[in-house]
């Protein structure tokens, strides 16, 4: 009776802590939990228009979230305009100049017209220059791409429209080896973060993103 009560508690923690509650970052008119990365508050460079958050021409400051996460889900939206280039970070810290120093980044890109979409490794829903996506499935400019991040345990999951593309050990041998023969192996900050800030980039040009929500695993 024991041992039955015992699984009985544990299997009703483990639906606990995948079923927390989701948290809305952006829910079409509001930003919560959100700020300028190495700020305190929201940059003046995006703007809430038409339901979603997105950045003025000709602005650029990156945002991150004011929480810490390391098991989590994080789903989202976003489109792009023709030729246009951003990415979604995790584990990220602020402890460098820019935030892909520190952080793990799922490509948002116009596969056809940016010169990064000419290889796979930097193309929309790849773990930017280390992992391609396993397809395409990246819609046309102009049209929203949904996206699912997955992190428990060290195991990351990249969705793109409903589509698992990518998935890799956070950490791993098979990471690092990796990241040896990347630019990133010049930079002595990136990954070595145990959990961090979701970061969004917005030093690149237009981006639009909505129904941006997470929730801790």
């Amino acid at each position: 009776m024991k041992k039955l009560f015992i699984l009985l508690v544990t299997i009703l923690m483990n639906s606990c802590a995948t079923n927390s509650e989701w948290t809305a970052l952006f829910d079409g008119q509001t930003v919560k939990g959100l700020r300028g990365y190495q700020e305190k508050g929201m940059p003046d460079s995006w703007e809430v228009l038409d339901g979603t958050l997105k950045t003025k021409p000709d602005h650029g400051i990156d945002l991150i979230s004011e929480e810490i996460y390391k098991n989590f889900e994080l789903e989202l939206e976003w489109k792009v305009p023709i030729g246009g280039n951003s990415g979604v970070f995790y584990f990220a810290t602020e402890e460098g100049d820019h935030i892909w120093e520190t952080a793990p980044e799922m490509q948002v890109l116009d596969n056809n017209v940016h010169i990064d979409g000419q290889t796979t490794l930097t193309s929309a829903g790849a773990l930017y220059a280390l992992i391609p996506p396993s397809k395409s499935v990246v819609k046309p400019v102009g049209e929203f791409n949904q996206v699912r991040i997955k992190v428990y345990n060290n195991e990351v999951e990249h969705w793109l429209n409903g589509t698992k593309i990518v998935e890799y050990t956070y950490g791993s041998d098979e990471m690092w080896s990796l990241v040896a023969k990347s630019k990133f192996n010049s930079m002595p900050l990136f990954a070595r973060a145990a959990e961090g800030h979701i970061g969004f980039q917005g030093d690149h040009g237009e981006i639009w993103y909505r129904n941006i929500r997470i929730r801790k695993l």
